[in-house]
């Protein structure tokens, strides 16, 4: 929990700082502020979606720091429907194909968060029936 805090606050900051560099992250091109239309809302999105990781990564760091296991296991299954969402935008061609970064990386989170709140649950009660 705590590497993904502070790895998705370590992207939000990037994205409020360096727009551009989370563009390319994500597989895409950046395009010149010159060549932006009037109304393209890309950096606003941009700064929006990193504030948000910003929090939280923030959030899950303190999360973390407290041992606060319900919050844990309460991000399994988000993360595994941001996880759908991102995958379905990309088959769907609603979204480029770098968007699957994103929920790979949504996926892989909550598996392995369940992964050890499992294991950590069966430890539990192995030390719990030697007592």
């Amino acid at each position: 929990m705590a590497v993904f805090g502070v790895l998705a606050a370590v992207l939000g900051v990037v994205g409020l700082v360096s727009p551009d560099t989370t563009i390319r992250l994500m597989g895409l091109t950046p395009i010149s502020e010159a060549s932006r239309a009037a109304d393209d809302h890309t950096l606003l999105f941009l700064t929006a979606s990193s504030m948000a990781a910003l929090n939280m990564g923030v959030y899950y760091v303190l999360a973390a720091l407290a041992d606060w296991k319900p919050f844990f296991r309460w991000t399994v299954p988000f993360r595994l429907l941001t996880c759908t969402v991102f995958t379905l935008a990309v088959v769907t061609d609603r979204a480029p194909s770098g968007f699957l970064g994103v929920g790979l990386w949504e996926g892989t989170g909550a598996l392995v968060t369940g992964a050890a709140l499992w294991c950590e649950t069966r430890r539990a009660a192995r030390q719990g029936a030697a007592a």
